[in-house]
């Protein structure tokens, strides 16, 4: 009974570990920075919500400032340095992997197809993925990762990651603020995560499909 409970408790976890509130309820600003910094260069971390994450935190920003405890510009420059130390970390994993990862064989955390995704992306947009990739999910963990394996040159790469991560966190934490002055967002902020996150969605879906597409031809 006891290790049942134990492993509905880590499900439990995991599923608080997607859902924006959640986070920052339960672990305030340490645990909203570690989940930034995992999303942007850490293998497992393609699953946590990093766009609605950002945006909500702006929102407790102005509604429930106790639960993060710091003004909006404090909260823009933390979650810009956990996003440009979590592509930091994810260029240095694939620039000592480098390209064996691609024979990688899938697992629970791993899966090649997201790798080829960004590659796709990547051979589209160059550096700049960097910047776009900041805004999709999937992109923006594997994106720094990809760099390290492709060998691009650390300044670059430096520029293009600071960049990012400032518009990146800057604009959707400002937008969030903003928007928490109303009450009707407050009320309706599960709709606006769900368009969030089909917004964010669209791109990744359209340039996986045109690449399995050229793979057919």
């Amino acid at each position: 009974m006891g290790r049942r409970g134990g492993v509905v408790h880590f499900f439990d976890f995991l599923r608080q570990l997607t859902d924006p509130q959640s986070i920052i309820q339960i672990g305030g600003l340490a645990l909203l920075l570690f989940v930034v910094f995992a999303e942007t260069g850490l293998l497992f971390g393609f699953f946590l919500p990093g766009d609605s994450l950002i945006f909500i935190s702006g929102m407790i920003c102005v509604s429930k400032p106790q639960l993060l405890g710091v003004g909006l510009p404090v909260l823009i420059f933390c979650l810009s340095v956990a996003a440009i130390l979590g592509n930091n970390a994810g260029y240095w994993f694939g620039n000592k992997v480098g390209p064996p990862l691609f024979q990688r064989k899938d697992s629970i955390i791993f899966k090649k197809r997201y790798l080829e995704l960004t590659r796709t992306f990547y051979n589209k947009n160059g550096g700049k993925t960097l910047i776009i990739g900041r805004f999709l999910p999937i992109i923006r963990t594997f994106a720094p990762i990809l760099a390290g394996v492709i060998k691009v040159d650390f300044k670059i790469f430096m520029f293009y990651n600071v960049v990012g991560a400032i518009a990146w966190t800057g604009s959707l934490c400002s937008i969030g603020f903003y928007l928490g002055t109303y009450s009707w967002v407050q009320k309706n902020i599960g709709y606006i995560v769900l368009g969030l996150i089909i917004i964010t969605t669209l791109p990744v879906i359209t340039t996986f499909l045109k690449g399995r597409i050229k793979k057919k031809l």
